[in-house]
């Protein structure tokens, strides 16, 4: 199966474009809820708690673990794959939803200045700029934290007027760093559902870059360059839900992120 790994429900909008183009896989999708959120938390704190899960996925029949989980892209990933990796399982893999989003990011600017909205792990980590300037060099990136969002959309203040004020407060902040910046980088996977308010308070001329549609792709293209990996991965169609928190309430949040019910179970450490 493939595991697909957050540590709250924002990762249910990248599975859900999993699902939608790659139906006929397995998956198994693991929220670490009770600990979340992870957007504030230290580097060694993320890595340790990514790793426990990473490795409790491969322990489920997982031989390919998705982080789609901004924070954890950026705080974990880069030292799972070169140091623990090697030794837990060598031909396991472990891939993150930044370096997707940083390799296509050329062909959505026009100016050359990109904004990344994400959450203030991601934001210090630097992880966005230093993926796009490996990359394109001649691309400036400008960043801005918006530290009330996840919350609000885990809290389901999706359509409040509130939350609309925040989002056009962190958006006009970004923008106040660059009249240039033509795409911005919804860089945590709660935000699509905010794609409304984005929409309202952004300035004409500015897109907003899908990072569900392209991580999504990025794994197909991954299956098809690596017919060793997709022989591994069982093909039945079936999704299992696991939480670290109360599955019933998993379950009801996790409506507002897939658009339809599911039923998880409770996992213990």
């Amino acid at each position: 199966m493939i595991g697909v790994f957050d540590s709250g429900f924002g990762g249910l909008t990248i599975l859900r474009k999993f699902q939608q183009l790659m139906p006929e896989y397995d998956y198994v999708f693991l929220g670490d809820n009770a600990r979340a959120p992870y957007g504030s938390r230290s580097f060694e704190t993320v890595y340790a708690y990514t790793l426990q899960a990473v490795r409790r996925l491969f322990s489920m029949g997982c031989p390919l673990v998705v982080l789609a989980c901004n924070t954890a892209s950026a705080k974990a990933l880069r030292s799972i794959q070169q140091n623990d990796l090697p030794l837990i399982d060598p031909s396991n893999r472990v891939l993150g939803i930044i370096r997707p989003t940083a390799e296509v990011i050329q062909s959505y600017t026009r100016t050359g200045h990109v904004g990344v909205l994400g959450t203030l792990g991601t934001v210090n980590s630097q992880s966005y700029i230093i993926e796009i300037q490996k990359l394109y060099p001649e691309i400036r990136v400008f960043q801005q934290a918006c530290p009330m969002l996840a919350a609000l959309v885990e809290n389901g203040e999706i359509d409040n007027p509130g939350t609309d004020y925040f989002v056009k407060k962190y958006l006009d902040l970004l923008m106040a760093q660059s009249p240039l910046i033509d795409s911005v980088i919804l860089g945590c996977t709660h935000y699509p559902l905010l794609i409304n308010s984005f929409r309202k308070a952004c300035p004409d001329g500015v897109s907003f870059i899908p990072q569900n549609e392209i991580v999504a792709g990025s794994l197909m293209d991954y299956l098809r360059r690596h017919p060793e990996m997709d022989a591994r991965l069982s093909k039945n169609s079936k999704t299992y839900y696991y939480t670290t928190d109360n599955p019933s309430v998993f379950n009801n949040a996790a409506s507002l992120f897939l658009g339809r019910e599911v039923s998880s179970s409770h996992l213990d450490w």
